[in-house]
């Protein structure tokens, strides 16, 4: 049993007095526990399952909101099948729907998905049963290719031939209700506790989720589409909250990052059923029955101890703590937790920033970067069903290469540094979108698989991207002002993951190759741009962050004394998700006191 009397039995005078008396800050406790004991890894790995849910949930619209190929359904047959069922199937087709350019193949003719023949009992037909001098006016009833889905939300309410911005609009009201959430739900979790924050979400999740299956026109669709926004967005950001908070300061970073391969988990998990379930509805409800397992959370998870010691509930906090202490086989000191234990520093909005030129141009290029990342991270996730090949291995493919970019993050954050990292999987994702350009307007239609890889090279880039931007970001942004300066950041991305579904689909807009190729245009160049731009941020990786506003305007600066450490300080470095980080010389004291004791702030 890890025991901590030596820090007793030396008689070592904390702030406070005896350290066994000594009133701790939060993330002391948090080393004293086991950075990441067994408690730590049982509640993250709690904390990290619902992200499987919520990935599902929001790229789900991939497979239930795809457009097949269509055309008008004759009238008067009732069993009419986009499919040729004969020859007198293809003379009747040929009576009543007319030929036009494929626009995916401008060298061949198709029948048109949206027209149909003007006939009467006085029309002449040619050699082919096709009408003389006949007018076309477009049709309100449509027969779709079963060959991939059977059927989809599309397919049922006819939301094609003009009507395809109804798809971009329920995905941008799905990342409207994100942002909803982010707002709504942390406002509420600050002020009833983040576990029932959580629980609420989880009801909310689950009634979204079934409701969304059974919605019976597009108005409840997309009712039920933005609650699930709203409440993904308070399941993962509470339940976040809570695990993170336990994990020590060293372990943060990497625990920021794995969480997103259960989210890749549920991204395979999708596409594996997606696979075998090919009706939408159906698609649906299988995605939300494991949804109800979260009611399970009301008995799994605890309420946060930061919160609870916020509200000056010390015992119920006390009783959480001590739990992960016995649990990880650790004895604590008593009388460790009062209200100095989440003791904040004087906090300040992120307006505070942008009075400054030299921190103005810095908070434009950290903002632009978020706005960007997420534009293109859920853009090029939504423009999978775009791509010539076969849908489900283009997003698995597409999975397979999230996951990548996080192994690569893992690997060498540390190694590398944020700045060249993010630098270089942005420009990589970038010019690998850009390069489509060439392969849709002048390679040979049997090289789309190079479209397809290229598409993918872009989604490791940008993935990589979005979980540096997050770390980096955090880090840039002085401790007064980095709770607002990091939810202002996440409103940005939220802006862009409201953008991206307008861009996804301009294909359905854009005739021809070009108008394949331009949402990849679009979203490689916007990456080359914030790439480059990233450039003119400071490196903080192994640096000692910036505290105040003038922190801020002098880091990154060369000086003679800018190398030299600061042991006083090592504490704070990389130290930026502690939550609630107080630059007060009275943490800073503990911190020594640890490190004297034999307790490494690093563990």
């Amino acid at each position: 049993m890890r025991q901590i009397q030596n820090l007793q039995s030396k008689d070592t005078t904390a702030v406070n007095g005896s350290y066994n008396t000594c009133k701790m800050k939060f993330d002391d406790i948090t080393v004293l526990l086991g950075e990441f004991g067994k408690y730590q890894k049982i509640l993250y790995f709690l904390v990290c399952l619902p992200a499987i849910f919520t990935s599902m949930q929001m790229l789900s619209s991939v497979f239930t909101l795809a457009i097949p190929d269509h055309r008008c359904a004759l009238p008067g047959l009732g069993n009419d099948t986009y499919e040729v069922q004969g020859q007198w199937h293809k003379l009747l087709i040929n009576q009543s729907i007319p030929w036009e350019t494929d626009k995916d193949d401008e060298g061949s003719l198709v029948y048109s998905s949206c027209d149909r023949y003007l006939t009467n009992e006085n029309t002449s037909y040619n050699a082919h049963n096709i009408p003389v001098k006949s007018s076309t006016d477009e049709c309100d009833t449509f027969v779709f290719d079963q060959l991939t889905f059977k059927n989809t939300f599309i397919t049922k309410t006819n939301l094609v031939c003009g009507k395809e911005i109804a798809r971009a609009n329920a995905n941008m009201i799905l990342m409207g209700g994100v942002l909803f959430g982010a707002i709504a739900i942390g406002v509420f979790s600050d002020i009833f506790g983040r576990k029932t924050a959580v629980i609420m979400s989880s009801f909310l999740h689950i009634g979204a989720a079934f409701g969304s299956a059974f919605a019976p026109n597009y108005g409840a669709f997309v009712t039920f589409r933005f609650l699930q926004g709203v409440s993904n967005m308070g399941i993962f950001m509470s339940l976040f909250v809570i695990g993170m908070e336990l994990v020590g300061p060293s372990y943060r970073v990497a625990a920021g990052i794995i969480i997103e391969f259960f989210w890749c988990a549920g991204l395979f998990l999708l596409c594996l059923v997606a696979y075998f379930v090919r009706t939408w509805n159906i698609l649906q409800l299988v995605l939300a029955c494991p949804t109800v397992l979260l009611v399970l959370y009301f008995w799994l998870i605890p309420e946060s101890p930061r919160w609870l010691i916020s509200k000056g509930r010390y015992e119920e906090a006390e009783k959480i703590i001590r739990k992960c202490a016995k649990v990880n086989k650790v004895e604590l000191p008593e009388k460790m937790i009062d209200a100095d234990s989440t003791e904040e520093g004087s906090k300040e909005s992120v307006l505070r920033m942008l009075t400054v030129p030299r921190l103005l141009i810095r908070t434009s290029i950290i903002y632009l970067n978020w706005l960007v990342v997420s534009m293109v991270y859920y853009g090029l996730g939504l423009n999978v069903g775009n791509l010539d090949g076969d849908i489900y291995t283009n997003f698995a493919i597409n999975s397979a290469m999230e996951v990548a970019a996080y192994i690569v993050c893992l690997l060498l954050l540390n190694r590398v540094g944020r700045k060249a990292l993010h630098c270089g999987t942005m420009i990589l994702g970038g010019v690998a979108c850009l390069c489509t350009i060439f392969t849709v307007l002048y390679a040979d239609k049997s090289l789309y698989w190079i479209t397809v890889v290229l598409s993918n090279v872009g989604k490791f880039g940008v993935s990589a991207a979005f979980a540096i931007i997050y770390v980096w970001s955090a880090e840039l942004f002085p401790t007064l002002v980095r709770n607002s300066g990091m939810g202002s950041s996440s409103m940005m991305a939220r802006v862009g993951s409201m953008i991206s579904p307008y861009i996804a689909d301009l294909g359905t807009f854009v005739d021809g190759d070009f108008g394949k190729a331009l949402p990849l245009i679009i979203f490689g160049g916007l990456s080359v741009v914030a790439g480059l731009l990233s450039l003119f941020l400071p490196e903080t990786n192994g640096q000692v962050l910036p505290e105040t506003i003038e922190d801020a305007v002098n880091f990154g600066r060369t000086t003679p004394d800018s190398k030299k450490t600061d042991v006083t300080r090592k504490y704070f470095v990389n130290d930026a998700f502690t939550g609630n980080v107080d630059s007060s010389t009275e943490e800073k004291k503990n911190a020594e006191v640890l490190e004297q004791n034999g307790y490494s702030t690093h563990m």
